[in-house]
Order: structure tokens, then C-alpha cells, then sequence
């Protein structure tokens, strides 16, 4: 290809943060693989990051924007297209208010620049309180513990993997991952060091995944019984004498008066793990020169989820190895402010609660899975509109049949998305932002995660398509509209980076641009555009450094291990240990090549063998006459479906385990290679009404199920 060049970018298709390089011929990313001068990924590349290009030139991604009319999608310019969503909410708002429009924010906002930036003003525009996130789906008890231990819900400390000697992980499978709320470009070329320099990491998990089977040793656990296992060990360390506490820690004697109730013999019935290796566990961890706990999307999408999440970093606290090099640290992203002094408000839930069921608000949205309430129920400020940006809640939510019956009946809807899938083909407009070869990129959700302090920008690899909007723009033209402003959209531009930089003069060649240089200019490491922009391969900041006290944003300044609303919810906690386990409980399971419901359009990451399917231990399928390849009838109290069984013993007797994100059979999209391998919909067994209370996070992890065979 004599007319290829090369360019260089970060992948945005997990929360690794790897660097690709591409190879551009004409106007289209012919190949992509690692970008092996790297500073963080150092060449890694996915099966996912591989087909960049090919998901760039996906024939099914829209180009313009979609407009319903008659009953189906017709392609039209920008200008009709915003006329008809000015039509669609003004008229909603003006005689309901703003609470009568709902907003969905996806899962892909966090990997745009245009999420990062313009997502929390559309929202301040806006003003309703029917604001919902795909966080109460996932990762919301993380937010709520951290906020709680540390005053702030986004102080996440993350695994010190290149320097840890023990490594502990709970519901967490980043050879299929990449990682989650821990941004490790290669986590298991990470993992695999640690065997290298003569130390060990654990799995804890209801199947042998491939991260367990590389593990040194994997503990099965029950689905839904992690914080009973973390309890387990927080009373060992204090009744062997084991707590030697992290600096600026409050609340250690109080901790110890709750785990009393839960000794390794008390919990091990429940869940699962020997009593004896519970005890061995907790003196390993306290042995351990350094050693970090680290758990994940098991552990936050359960009933129990902000418990587990509070457990792990009291375990971490108690052996010293909180904001300890090798344990777990609070990165500082380039764009993160300097440090300052300690202490501050604090971290509260509930400013205001849901209509129809009085859920608490938790860190300024509500949990979605009471969105289908909102939008049935009649009264005062039923939600009659919705407005949904790079999310698929129709598939990707509890009870999904049931949301997905209820965006049918609402009044207006419009959708900021590339695809019209199983949530936008309800929408009366649809609008595709650029595809990620035509935008620049900055990670500022996953760099202030890094396990590895660095910071890298990637300009648009290829020129903006005839026709085609910024992202940015999209967004400013909504919260225009939404707020009644009739202005440029260059005004909205100007007011937003005159709040962000002041006086500061800044560089660069759109919105997203400048306001990212406004963010680096006042950051930790006073960094601007242009250097990023001349290291092409990222720039390394270093190892993460200890940062207590100035990150703790408690009222005192210090650590609170024993917040109240934590311990009050104990009670519900120790109540269930008397309660009779489930016969057949569902979980969930995560493939390299997939994302949620993400790039299932992609052939090259489809191709092979169903992996739909329900995996099942050989000893239920036998006492349920079914045998492997059979299709079985799976139910729940929300709903039913019926897949193919796949007999493993790689799931714990008890535990069944289905893939998420799949279900693309419904009429009225445009994914042709997602509807030819269509899959089932997991989310419709999930039980909407069933929720973590201190955060509103579904419980996506076990589900009781029924199982029949389907005959033949």
C-alpha cells in the first residue's frame, strides 16, 4: 500500500486505555495491532482493539441522522432533525416541567471525550431529577463505599499490580475483561509478573474462569456471599491479633464489633469457602509484605453489593495496605487538579428520591432499574420523554422486556447513538455521532484509574465524513434545547470553556480540544495539549505515589472505616446467614470479545461457536434429565427464555451462568450480523425490584432461576 500512513491512538473499546497503531490507506483504517513504544500497553492489543478499523467502516453505523416517520427510520439533514427534537421535548417540558424528561447515560460516555465533557452540562440543563446511568447496573456500590470511607465517590484506590506480592480478587475476570474500575492495559501480562517475581494472586469466583485457571489458586464462592467470606476475614485479623491498621484510619474498634458475629465457622455454610482456608487467608494477607484486595463487577452487581464493596478496602485498611506501594493507591491523572488540604463536605445519598418507588438519589442519579415506573405510572411529573446518549437499556437493564415495553409508550424519545439497535429503533430521532477514527480522544474517567500514572492523547486519525456533526455539538444543540436557549451553538462552547479556564489562554482545533488543554494547563502536572500532542506513545508520569490525607475529602479529614449507613445495613447482612440457600441461582459471564452489548456487529468478533449459551455443572443437569446441546426453559420471577445448554464444571454445582448484553432478535433495528447471531436476552430474568439498598444497584448475580428441559 504505497499510499498507507500510520497513526496512533488510544483504543476506546474497554477501560484498558491500550495504544493501537493504525494503518490508514485512503480513507480507512486498513489494520490495527499494538503500538509497542507504548508507556502503558507496551504493545497489548485484544481481539476487540484488532478490529478497530473494522468496526469504523461498519456498513450498519449510521451517517446521518434518523427521523420516524410512518412507523419507520428515514435518513435527514441536522437542522430538520433538531427542529423535530425541538418539537418533541420543549412542548413536554413546558406544560410538565423538566422532570417529565428522563436521560439515560450509557456505558460508551465514559469512553468519549464528548461523555466526559458535555454529558454532566446536558444534564445541568436540563435540571430533572430522572437522570439514570448504566452505574447502577454495574459499578454504583464502589462509588457509595468510596464516597462514604474516603468523602469522595470517585477516591477508587486501584491494585498496585506492578508492585504487589498477593494479590486477592473477588468476582473479577480481566483475562476476559481487560479490567474494570482498575485501568490495567495487559492485566494479565500484569497478573503473570507477579508469578514471575515469586508472588501469588487468588481468585474468588462461583466459576473457573480463564483469569482462575491461571490463578495459583481459585475458591469458589456462592454467588452473592463475598462480604460473608470478607467478614470472615476481618474477624481472624482481629481475633489473631492480625490489624495493624493504615495511617489516618478512624473507626478500626468499631469495625472489629461487627465482624464478631462472623467468624469463619459462622460464615464458611454460607458461603462456600472451608472455614480453615478463610483463617489461613486472612494471615496470608497480613503476612504479606505487600498485598492488595480487589473485587469487581461480581461483587458489586448482588445484594449485598456496597457491603462487599466496603469490605474489600477495610481488609486492605486493616493490613496496612491501603495507599501502600504493592497494595492498593489513589492514582493522580494529568488532568486531576494539585493536591490540596484534606478533609470537606463528605459523601451523602438521598438530596431527592424516585416518584413511584421513594428510591434514594445516589451521586446525582437514580437507579435505573425503577426507569419503567417512572415512565407507566401516571401523576405529576410522569416521565413522558426520554432522552438517551450511547446506551442500550433495552437490553442492558433489569427486566428489560418490561423498559422495553414502557420506551414504546412514551411520548417523545430521542437517542444520541451510531446504531439504531433494540433501545433507539423507539426513538422518533435518532442521532449518530462521529466514528471514534474521525474524533480525538482523551481517557478522563480510566486514566484516574491507571495503575500507572501517565497521560496520552490521540487527535482524529482521519478527516470528519461530508455531513457528518461533532459530538460536542450534538450535545450543545440538546442542552440548548432543552434549557429554551435559542443561541449559537459556538456561545455554548465559549461559556462552558470560560468556566473551566478563566482568563487562561488555551490551544486547540475544537471544543473537546480546548477544554482538554484548559484541564491539562491546571492540572497536577501543569501539562498542555501541545506535549501530548508531540508524544504521540503517551507520557509516563511514574508509579503511583501515597496520597493521604489530601484525597480524603471526609468532614475530619481521615479515613471513616465504620460509616454509619455501612454498619446500619450489617444487620441485614448477619440475618441472612439463616436464610436457605437457592436451588439454581444465575450469574453472568464476560467474553474477550465482546462488551456489554457492544460490537456484536463486528463478524470478526461473532465468528465461532454459540457463546450464548447456559453453562451448567454436569450434577444439575443430570437431576434435571438434560443433557449437552439440549435447549432448556430458564425462569425467574421477572421472566422466561429458552437457550442451549453447555454442560462445564467450570460453574459450581448450584450455579448456572449466562452471557450479558445478548438478545438482538427484536424487529426494527439495523444490526444484519447482530440479528444473524442474535443470541438471548439475560436481562429478561433480571428482577427489577430487587436491589442493593445503599446504592440502588441492580442484582444482576444470584438470580433464582428455574430450569426445565424443553422437549425436543
Amino acid at each position: 500500500m504505497t499510499d498507507s500512513r500510520t497513526a496512533y491512538r488510544t483504543c476506546p473499546l474497554c477501560e484498558a486505555a491500550c495504544g493501537l497503531e493504525l494503518t490508514i490507506s485512503g480513507d480507512r483504517v486498513v489494520a490495527a495491532r499494538g503500538d509497542r513504544e507504548h508507556v502503558f500497553s507496551h504493545g497489548f492489543v485484544c481481539p476487540k482493539g484488532a478490529t478497530f478499523g473494522q468496526l469504523s467502516d461498519d456498513p450498519d453505523r449510521l451517517r446521518g441522522p434518523l427521523l420516524r416517520r410512518g412507523g419507520s427510520h428515514v435518513e435527514v439533514g441536522w437542522d430538520e432533525a433538531f427542529d423535530a427534537v425541538r418539537a418533541g421535548l420543549r412542548p413536554i417540558i413546558e406544560a410538565d416541567g423538566p422532570h417529565a424528561v428522563a436521560l439515560y447515560l450509557g456505558n460508551p460516555n465514559v469512553h468519549t471525550m464528548a461523555g466526559g465533557l458535555y454529558a454532566a452540562p446536558l444534564v445541568k440543563a436540563l435540571g430533572t431529577r430522572n437522570v439514570f446511568s448504566a452505574s447502577t447496573v454495574d459499578q454504583m456500590p464502589k462509588h457509595v463505599s468510596c464516597g462514604y470511607l474516603f468523602g469522595s465517590p470517585l477516591a477508587i484506590p486501584v491494585p498496585d499490580l506492578d508492585r504487589t506480592d498477593l494479590l486477592l480478587m473477588l468476582g473479577a475476570n480481566p483475562w476476559e475483561s481487560n479490567g474494570s474500575l482498575a485501568t490495567a492495559a495487559d492485566f494479565p501480562g500484569r497478573l503473570k509478573a507477579i508469578q514471575e517475581r515469586g508472588g501469588r494472586f487468588i481468585v474468588v469466583d462461583p466459576r473457573r474462569t480463564r483469569t482462575a485457571a491461571h490463578a495459583d489458586e481459585h475458591l469458589f464462592v456462592r454467588p452473592g456471599t463475598d462480604a460473608f467470606l470478607l467478614f470472615g476475614l476481618v474477624h481472624t485479623l482481629f481475633a489473631d491479633g492480625l490489624v495493624t491498621p493504615s495511617p489516618y484510619v478512624d473507626g478500626v474498634t468499631a469495625v472489629g464489633e461487627l465482624a464478631a458475629g462472623f467468624a469463619p465457622e459462622v460464615v464458611s455454610a454460607t458461603c462456600g469457602v472451608p472455614a480453615a482456608r478463610i483463617r489461613s487467608l486472612a494471615h496470608e494477607l497480613a503476612a504479606a509484605p505487600r498485598a492488595a484486595v480487589y473485587g469487581r463487577i461480581g461483587t458489586c452487581t448482588v445484594e449485598f453489593g456496597t457491603l462487599t464493596s466496603w469490605l474489600v478496602d477495610v481488609v486492605n485498611a486493616l493490613t496496612g495496605n491501603l495507599d501502600r506501594p504493592g497494595g492498593v493507591m489513589f492514582p493522580l491523572a494529568a488532568h486531576m487538579r494539585p493536591p490540596g488540604r484534606p478533609g470537606g463536605r463528605g459523601f451523602t445519598v438521598g438530596r431527592w428520591h424516585s416518584r413511584v418507588r421513594g428510591l434514594p438519589e445516589v451521586k446525582g442519579e437514580l437507579p435505573v432499574a425503577t426507569l419503567a415506573d417512572e415512565i407507566e405510572t401516571p401523576g405529576p411529573e410522569q416521565v413522558r420523554a426520554l432522552i438517551t446518549v450511547a446506551g442500550n437499556p433495552a437490553l442492558s437493564t433489569p427486566n428489560s422486556g418490561r423498559l422495553d415495553r414502557a420506551l414504546a409508550g412514551l411520548s417523545f424519545m430521542v437517542s444520541v447513538d451510531p446504531y439504531l439497535n433494540e433501545t433507539t429503533r423507539h426513538a422518533d430521532v435518532v442521532l449518530p455521532p462521529p466514528e471514534a477514527t474521525r474524533k480525538g480522544h482523551y481517557d478522563f474517567s480510566f486514566l484516574a484509574l491507571a495503575v500507572r500514572n501517565f497521560a496520552a492523547y490521540s487527535p482524529p486519525a482521519l478527516p470528519p465524513r461530508p455531513g457528518s456533526m461533532d459530538e460536542c455539538d450534538i450535545l450543545a444543540r440538546l442542552s440548548l434545547i432543552v434549557s429554551g436557549q435559542d443561541l449559537p451553538v459556538e456561545v455554548f462552547h465559549d461559556e462552558l470553556l470560560r468556566r473551566v479556564a478563566g482568563d487562561r489562554e488555551v490551544t486547540g482545533d475544537s471544543p473537546a480540544e480546548r477544554l482538554l488543554d484548559a484541564a491539562l494547563r491546571a492540572g497536577a502536572y501543569g501539562l498542555t495539549l501541545d506535549q501530548l500532542r508531540a508524544s504521540p506513545h503517551g507520557v509516563d508520569l511514574g508509579p503511583l505515589q501515597p496520597r493521604m490525607p489530601e484525597v480524603l475529602r471526609t468532614p475530619s479529614g481521615r479515613v471513616d472505616l465504620c460509616p454509619a449507613p455501612l454498619a446500619a445495613d450489617v444487620p441485614r447482612l448477619r440475618a441472612a446467614l439463616d436464610r436457605p440457600a437457592d436451588d439454581l441461582v444465575l450469574i453472568g459471564r464476560r467474553h474477550l470479545r465482546s462488551n456489554n452489548s457492544w460490537m456484536h456487529n463486528v463478524p470478526a468478533l461473532v465468528k465461532g461457536r454459540d457463546r450464548c449459551t447456559l453453562q451448567l455443572h454436569p450434577a444439575d443437569a443430570a437431576r434435571l434429565d438434560l443433557a449437552d446441546g439440549d435447549a432448556a426453559q430458564v425462569t425467574s420471577r421477572a421472566g422466561g427464555l429458552t437457550v442451549r445448554v453447555e454442560l462445564t464444571d467450570e460453574v459450581m454445582p448450584g450455579v448456572v451462568s449466562l452471557p450479558h448484553g445478548w438478545g438482538h432478535d427484536v424487529p426494527g433495528t439495523r444490526q444484519s450480523v447482530a440479528a444473524a447471531h442474535p443470541g438471548v436476552n439475560s436481562n429478561v430474568l433480571t428482577d427489577e425490584t430487587v436491589l442493593d439498598p445503599l446504592s440502588g444497584n441492580s442484582v444482576l448475580n444470584g438470580i433464582p432461576v428455574e430450569i426445565k428441559r424443553v422437549a425436543s
